[in-house]
């Protein structure tokens, strides 16, 4: 990596997750020849503090036809989603003939209830499988990927955007110069671009390394967001801490000088600095505390596999497979992870190349233990699996370290 993606400054190294293949890259035995590989490693400029992958993953790689991530697979998501529709309806939607925008907007969790509500709306999302499942419910959707020159046509179709929006994805884009003069092609005057991502100060606090992975190009921080925007001629105007994925912030931005910051911004950025939030003695701490989690899970696994005691995977989110693979777990360990996501079922764990079978298994036979690498959904799933518990199972878990529940 020649320097920052943001601002070119320094960036330096604090963690090497090793070799890995692309996280949502499942794939079936006859495509095993052909798996794609990148060394996963993350580092901070020395600059403006952002945090970021060292090498970049081709963007065709990771979104295509294919991709199996369901934004609406959870009653979560699907209720956190319907209160951010409700939000900007009430707020930023309710002027006359209002625009929306959603950069990546998925199978369409969010923009269906601001479509159902009569907003002129649009997604922009490149991957084709899941934006039919958009259009299927009556989304205008546009099958492209979010940059200037497609802000700019957006623009001449339909007008200038009262809010851009994106929830899980501006952190996946690596060229945040198009992405920002994007959105000042298309935003309106006054409007704002508001995005919601995993929380850099929530993924060192649970040692959430497992978020580390190609799709999540960048962890953002306050204090790094605020240098962004302030380089592309935008200014931070609130943030605010959201539960979802284990700990996120949703920023809004605007353009420079057109809306008063709020105190939280600065709070929270104090709150950074006085915890040494984008000091290298706290990431150099989180990346030995990673070598810790790795230890102590494959010690049990390998305990328990020598006690004969039968241990499956549950859940295969994208997250699972950089856990999986920086902890060197393959079938001899899990002999198969259960997953609800049918474009998942039947084929292999990318890099470890794990069975996925569909949750039907689970319950069939339950196991001794589950590990559940979707955890961040840990309340949800327990709630629904109680027949495992009623039969004698308990659960691995990994974050904040390795226990059984």
């Amino acid at each position: 990596m020649s320097g920052c993606r943001v601002c070119g400054g320094e960036v330096r190294e604090f963690v090497d997750l090793g070799r890995q293949p692309l996280a949502n890259g499942f794939l079936t035995r006859d495509e095993l020849d052909r798996e794609f590989f990148y060394r996963l490693a993350v580092g901070i400029c020395l600059s403006c503090t952002m945090v970021q992958l060292v090498e970049e993953v081709p963007r065709h790689l990771r979104y295509h036809d294919a991709y199996p991530y369901h934004t609406s697979g959870t009653a979560q998501m699907r209720s956190h989603f319907e209160e951010d529709a409700q939000l900007f309806l009430a707020t930023e939607l309710a002027g006359p003939d209002p625009f929306f925008v959603e950069i990546g907007c998925n199978d369409g969790a969010l923009l269906s209830p601001i479509a159902d509500a009569g907003v002129r709306h649009l997604g922009v999302e490149p991957s084709g499988t899941v934006a039919d499942m958009a259009r299927g419910k009556g989304i205008r959707v546009l099958g492209d990927f979010f940059e200037e020159g497609t802000a700019e046509a957006i623009r001449a179709s339909d007008g200038p955007a009262d809010v851009i929006f994106g929830a899980n994805t501006i952190c996946h884009l690596a060229a945040v110069e198009s992405l920002f003069a994007g959105v000042d092609a298309l935003l309106r005057p006054g409007g704002v671009f508001v995005f919601e991502e995993p929380y850099l100060g929530a993924i060192l606090d649970h040692t959430s390394f497992d978020q580390i992975y190609d799709e999540h190009f960048y962890f953002f921080a306050v204090r790094s967001v605020q240098a962004m925007a302030e380089r592309f001629g935008f200014e931070l105007v609130n943030v605010e801490h959201l539960t979802v994925h284990g700990g996120e912030i949703r920023y809004t931005l605007a353009r420079s000088g057109q809306r008063r910051p709020t105190p939280e911004v600065d709070e929270v950025l104090a709150a950074e600095k006085a915890r040494g939030l984008a000091d290298l003695e706290t990431l150099d701490r989180f990346a030995s505390a990673i070598q810790h989690i790795r230890y102590d899970l494959v010690e049990l696994l390998t305990r328990l596999r020598a006690q004969g005691r039968r241990v499956v995977g549950y859940g295969a989110p994208g997250k699972s497979t950089t856990l999986i693979n920086y902890c060197g777990i393959g079938p001899d360990l899990l002999p198969f992870i259960c997953d609800s996501t049918p474009s998942k079922q039947g084929r292999l764990a990318p890099g470890s190349h794990i069975p996925v079978r569909p949750p039907a298994e689970f319950s069939a036979r339950y196991p001794d233990y589950a590990v559940l690498f979707a955890w961040n959904y840990a309340d949800e799933i327990i709630a629904k699996e109680d027949g495992f518990r009623a039969a004698g199972g308990q659960w691995i878990l990994y974050v904040p370290e390795v226990h059984i529940v």
